[in-house]
């Protein structure tokens, strides 16, 4: 079987996404940095946060649409460029006298160009590379993608100490330029759909998650796991930094997870199960350790091995979960259900995210982290009773299972 990098359309496909990818990952330590800078209040931080996630929410069905009415590649390029401007406007701006204003305007824009860059990411791998070779594809896609947020911070640092925040996101803003650039000599196949509203659009994207309850039932799954990620994110320094040995320890956390998502990543490439939504989302279901763990003040060198364990089986998940919905949906759907499933995962963070500290001033940490335990553990695992998820099996597994011994 060719390997996914000698086919040409998904060699430039994956080097403007990995050029793409280093950007991203310098971002994020930057614009905490640099707000921080410029105003000195962690609710200006938040504010721009807000800016670059409401939209893409709400925005994210829409993209969907379009990705699947006007060919992937092409709406992709055209969110790439949006980026690549929001991301220089803040870049400008922070090299002068920075403006909050400016900077969540900016923010916004760049979120909502994200709504319909997203949903284009499954189309475009299943558009250049065959069947048999997607989830070799996907995998390198999240070994890039995971190896870039290993990487990131420490090249933020970098650009931040050597020349400015600022500069980041002129970096970020080449990336995105580049990456259009590239995507504009892609060629991928698109199957026409019939023309319809937009509701009818939507409506027929949706029919197509509820009939298959495979999909619909992991969909659930992972929206819990994201909603008690997000917990996690939210208590666990403080449990860290109270309980643990300090705030070492929640660094030596964080890194485990982005090791960790790089090991799946890699093995991804190389394990391919007979039943893979099964053996995915059990894996998922690991998640539920490390929370049980921090609720309990476990010794730090468990809690950092526990989590390291969970985010490989996300790193797994992700590769295999994107092969097996590229080829259980028809091709003119896929951006739709992928925009839903975006939705879903991103849609369950901020509910984690504010209801994490209500709970524990309430009720204390423990009580909001053994309670996401619990239903990552159902939600995640429970989806074993699902006879779709039970039958669901690798159309191509026993080309996997040739390359896997070759």
């Amino acid at each position: 079987m060719t390997h996914p990098l000698r086919v040409r359309p998904f060699r430039l496909l994956f080097l403007g996404r990995t050029v793409s990818a280093v950007g991203d990952a310098v971002v994020p330590t930057a614009l905490a940095l640099a707000v921080l800078r410029a105003t000195g209040s962690t609710g200006a931080l938040a504010l721009v946060l807000a800016c670059a996630v409401v939209p893409r929410l709400l925005l994210l069905p829409l993209g969907g649409v379009l990705a699947d009415r006007l060919d992937a590649r092409r709406v992709a390029i055209i969110a790439d460029l949006v980026r690549c401007l929001t991301q220089l406007c803040v870049g400008v701006e922070l090299l002068g006298d920075a403006s909050l204003a400016v900077i969540a305007v900016a923010a916004a824009a760049g979120g909502a160009a994200g709504a319909f860059a997203l949903p284009t990411a499954s189309p475009l791998v299943a558009g250049t590379v065959e069947a048999p070779q997607r989830q070799q594809a996907n995998a390198l896609m999240g070994v890039t993608a995971n190896a870039s947020r290993l990487a990131g911070p420490a090249l933020a640092g970098a650009l931040i100490w050597a020349v400015g925040p600022g500069w980041a996101f002129v970096l970020d803003a080449a990336t995105f330029a580049l990456s259009a650039l590239l995507l504009t000599v892609v060629r991928i196949r698109h199957v026409p759909m019939p023309k319809r509203s937009v509701l009818a659009d939507l409506a027929h994207g949706w029919r197509e998650v509820r009939s298959r309850d495979w999909f619909w039932t992991s969909l659930l799954g992972h929206g819990v796991w994201n909603g008690a990620a997000a917990v996690l994110t939210t208590l666990g320094p403080a449990i860290a930094v109270r309980r643990l040995g300090g705030e070492g320890v929640w660094v030596l956390m964080l890194q485990a997870g982005a090791v960790g998502m790089l090991a799946g990543s890699l093995l991804a490439a190389r394990i391919h199960p007979r039943r893979p939504v099964l053996v995915a989302n059990l894996g998922l279901a690991s998640y539920a350790a490390p929370l049980a763990l921090l609720a309990v003040a476990a010794p730090a060198p468990l809690v950092i091995a526990a989590y390291g364990v969970a985010l490989t089986a996300l790193g797994y998940l992700n590769p295999v979960w994107q092969t097996v919905v590229q080829g259980q949906f028809p091709p003119h759907v896929l951006a739709r259900v992928t925009s839903y499933d975006w939705l879903v995962s991103l849609g369950a963070m901020p509910l984690g995210y504010a209801l994490a500290p209500v709970a524990a001033r309430a009720w204390g940490d423990s009580v909001p982290l053994l309670t996401a335990s619990a239903l990552v553990l159902v939600a995640c695992a429970g989806t074993a009773a699902v006879p779709g998820v039970r039958r669901l099996t690798a159309p191509h597994d026993e080309v996997s299972r040739r390359t896997v011994s070759a």
